[in-house]
C-alpha cells in the first residue's frame, strides 16, 4: 500500500474582503505533494481570488496559507517559489522562446550555462525542443501555452498555479492541450492547482476537484465522487454534461409523490430513501444519461410530455415537460414524437435527493 504524500499546500480558514464585499469565506483545504487539484466554479465564485492569495498577488483578510510547512502570510510573491501560468500566457512578444523561458532564471541570477540547460530541459518537457529561437508570434495558441508552462517549470517551483489555462484556445485545441498538460503533470509530478469554470476540464484533468460557489468550497473530492455523490444540489447541477435535471417533488396526501400534478410511484429503493428524507419539498436530481424512455405505465416511470429534441451526433437530447418542470434525457436512436406522453425511468442508484430549501444532500442512511 502506497504511503500518503505529505501536505504541500495547506489553506486554513482563509477569507478575503474587498471593502464591504466578502469574496472568500472560511476556505480550508489541504493538497498533498504531487497532486493535481482543480478549483471549479462559475464566474464570481472566488476561485481566481483564491489563486491570487496563494501566489502572493493579494493578501488574505484572515486565515493562513502554508506551502511545504512554511507560512506564506507576508512572504512576497517572488520569494514563494511558485510558478504561475496566466490565462493570457503573458509571454514577452519581443523575446524569443528561449528568452521567455529563461526570464525567471535570469531574475534569480542563475549562471548562464546552468540556465541554458534548465531552459532546454523545460522545453523538452513540454515537447517544444528546437523551438527556442522562434518568436511567440510564430507559434500557435497551444504552443504559446506550453511555452508559458515551460517558463514556470524552469524555476522548479514548489507549486504550479494554472489560471484558466485553456480558455483562449478553440474547442478542438482545448481538448488536445488538456491531455498534454495532464501527461506533463504525470511526468514532472509538480503539485498543481488549476482554476477553471469548465467542469469537463476539471473532471478530466484533476485528481481532486474543489467546487466553489459564493466564496465557499462546497465539496472537495475525487471527480468520481463529485459526479456520483454531490454534496449539494448546486454541485449536482453544475457538474455533469448535459446538466442534471433538478425537479421539485412533493408528497401526496394519499401516499406516493408528485411533480406538480404528475403522480410518481418510485422504485422501492428510491421510495425508501424518500421516506428517510421525507419533508414537504425535495429536489430530485436525475442525470440525462442515466434515464430511459419507457412506456408511460411502466413501474417506477415518471410520466412526461415530449417537447423537442436536439441531434448532437452521438446521441439526441430529448426535452420533456414533467408537471410544468423541464427535464432532458440523453437518448440513442430516434426521439419520440413531439407531444407524445412517455415514461421517464431513472436508474435507481443514480437518483440524487436534496433538501429543496438549503440544497444539502438528503436521503442517505
Amino acid at each position: 500500500m502506497t504511503a500518503p504524500q505529505p501536505i504541500q499546500l495547506r489553506i486554513d480558514k482563509v477569507s478575503k474582503t474587498f471593502g464591504e464585499t466578502r469574496v472568500l469565506e472560511d476556505i480550508s483545504i489541504a493538497i498533498p505533494k504531487g497532486a493535481f487539484v482543480a478549483l471549479l466554479g462559475p464566474s464570481g465564485c472566488g476561485k481566481s481570488t483564491l489563486l491570487k492569495l496563494i501566489a502572493g498577488l493579494e493578501a488574505p483578510s484572515g486565515g493562513n496559507i502554508e506551502l511545504a510547512g512554511e507560512a506564506l502570510n507576508g512572504v512576497p510573491a517572488h520569494r514563494r517559489d511558485i510558478g504561475v501560468v496566466f490565462q493570457s500566457y503573458a509571454l514577452f512578444p519581443h523575446m524569443t522562446v528561449n528568452q521567455n523561458v529563461r526570464f525567471g532564471l535570469d531574475m534569480r541570477d542563475m549562471p548562464k550555462a546552468d540556465a541554458k540547460l534548465r531552459v532546454e530541459e523545460a522545453l523538452e518537457l513540454v515537447k517544444l525542443g528546437g523551438y527556442g529561437d522562434r518568436m511567440p508570434s510564430e507559434l500557435s495558441g497551444g504552443q504559446q501555452q506550453r511555452v508559458a508552462i515551460a517558463r514556470s517549470l524552469a524555476i522548479r517551483p514548489r507549486l504550479l498555479l494554472l489560471d484558466e489555462p485553456l480558455s483562449n484556445l478553440d474547442a478542438v485545441l482545448r481538448k488536445s492541450v488538456r491531455v498534454d498538460i495532464r501527461e506533463l503533470h504525470d511526468r514532472v509530478g509538480a503539485t498543481t492547482v488549476m482554476v477553471t469554470h469548465d467542469q469537463e476540464e476539471a473532471m478530466s484533468m484533476a485528481d481532486s476537484v474543489a467546487v466553489m460557489s459564493g466564496g465557499r468550497i462546497l465539496q472537495f473530492a475525487a471527480p468520481e465522487e463529485i459526479y456520483e455523490r454531490p454534496a449539494t444540489s448546486f454541485v449536482g447541477s453544475f457538474v455533469g454534461s448535459p446538466a442534471a435535471n433538478l425537479l421539485k417533488l412533493h408528497p401526496r396526501s394519499g401516499g406516493g409523490w408528485r411533480f406538480g400534478e404528475i403522480a410518481w410511484n418510485p422504485e422501492a429503493s428510491v421510495e425508501a430513501r424518500l421516506q428517510l428524507a421525507r419533508r414537504f419539498e425535495i429536489l430530485v436530481g436525475l442525470r440525462p444519461e442515466q434515464l430511459s424512455i419507457v412506456a408511460v405505465d411502466a413501474p417506477g416511470a415518471i410520466p412526461a410530455e415530449v417537447r423537442s429534441a436536439e441531434y448532437l451526433g452521438g446521441h439526441r437530447l430529448v426535452h420533456l415537460d414533467i408537471g410544468g418542470q423541464r427535464a432532458s434525457v440523453a437518448l440513442q436512436g430516434r426521439a419520440p414524437e413531439t407531444g407524445s406522453v412517455v415514461g421517464l425511468l431513472p436508474d435507481p442508484g443514480s437518483v440524487m435527493l436534496f433538501d429543496a430549501n438549503g440544497g444539502a444532500r438528503v436521503g442517505d442512511a
